[in-house]
């Protein structure tokens, strides 16, 4: 396997894993403060519907015509993604602390309504039966706008850097700022109290509800900016869907153990596997199957068969926060 393979490889593997880790931090910080958050899939789609279709009119607006101009473009249209993040998860923040509702209902009620909801937008601003929502180029870094010499078929470090957003370093500044504030901070104590105990956080004065609503709207804020550093490197268009990377995402989290440097180095590994199973065709090592029909099927199996693997492996290790999915009621002690 050549040098360049392997560089393509490790960039393919970090453009889908700092999404995923994303993404799962957002589902880490809702259970910490005792919310489970199954619907990091439909608050991915939303953040992504959004952002995209602030980047289709920067690029009629012109914003891609000097890079400045169009990386500033991608980071106003992460921020949105995010804010439309936050404002989505309300509706089960509102549902799980307020109604007092079934949490893995509402998520999955949300679930199915952002791709409906996405593709009636997608007709209204676009034209009925236009469901795909274009990416403008200009989002991308190309080694020679960051002053990287050489051919990206035939040198290793332009081929590492082939496909490269400002999302990949917004996400690892998020990382930073996510461990920061879970466990250097008096909110991210409080938070994890809220999830651990919250009749004893209670009685200390801390706002459980309050504290379970902030957990709520940051897993949206991360869980729409993931939609969006998704969608970048995966094609041109926006499909109304992400992979079913929210749900990968709640496996990261639980494999992870809810600690952002363990989802951070498990988001590598599973995203490795699934660069493995759609580009097996660059490895020569891995078995060809002749004879087999359709054998991609199979290696886009590999991330989520390992995932199975992982989970059943590592179940008896992992431990949830112990009030996370029980609905706070003050009268409980």
């Amino acid at each position: 396997m050549s040098s360049t393979t392997i560089a393509s490889i490790l960039n393919l593997t970090i453009c889908f894993a700092l999404p995923l880790m994303l993404v799962a931090l957002g589902g880490m910080f809702a259970e910490r403060s005792g919310v489970i958050n199954l619907a990091l899939e439909g608050v991915m789609i939303m953040g992504a519907l959004a952002s995209t279709l602030t980047l289709r009119a920067m690029d009629a607006a012109g914003w891609g015509e000097q890079v400045l101009t169009s990386q500033l473009g991608v980071l106003l249209a992460a921020l949105i993604a995010g804010v439309v993040g936050m404002i989505f998860s309300l509706l089960l923040a509102f549902a799980a602390v307020n109604l007092k509702a079934n949490q893995t209902i509402s998520g999955t009620a949300l679930n199915l309504f952002a791709p409906a909801f996405c593709l009636v937008v997608a007709w209204a601003v676009q034209g009925q039966g236009k469901t795909s929502i274009f990416i403008p180029s200009w989002t991308r870094w190309t080694p020679k706008q960051m002053g990287i010499p050489g051919n990206v078929r035939t040198d290793f470090l332009p081929a590492l850097f082939k496909k490269f957003y400002i999302t990949i370093p917004l996400a690892l500044i998020l990382l930073v700022i996510a461990w920061f504030v879970l466990y250097k901070t008096r909110f991210g104590l409080r938070l994890r109290a809220c999830g651990e105990h919250p009749q004893a956080a209670d009685s200390v004065g801390i706002n459980v509800y309050k504290m379970r609503y902030a957990g709520v709207m940051i897993s949206g804020f991360l869980a729409g900016v993931g939609g969006l550093a998704y969608v970048l490197p995966v094609g041109t268009t926006f499909e109304a869907e992400v992979g079913g990377y929210g749900f990968l995402a709640l496996a990261v989290m639980i494999f992870g153990n809810w600690k952002p440097l363990q989802i951070f180095f498990c988001s590598l590994f599973f995203a490795l596997f699934k660069v493995i199973g759609t580009y097996y065709t660059l490895i020569p090592f891995l078995p060809k199957f002749d004879g087999v029909a359709r054998i991609s099927n199979l290696y886009n199996l590999l991330p989520y068969v390992v995932t199975i693997i992982i989970l059943i492996l590592t179940s008896k290790n992992s431990r949830a926060p112990k009030a996370e999915g029980i609905p706070y009621d003050k009268g409980t002690r």
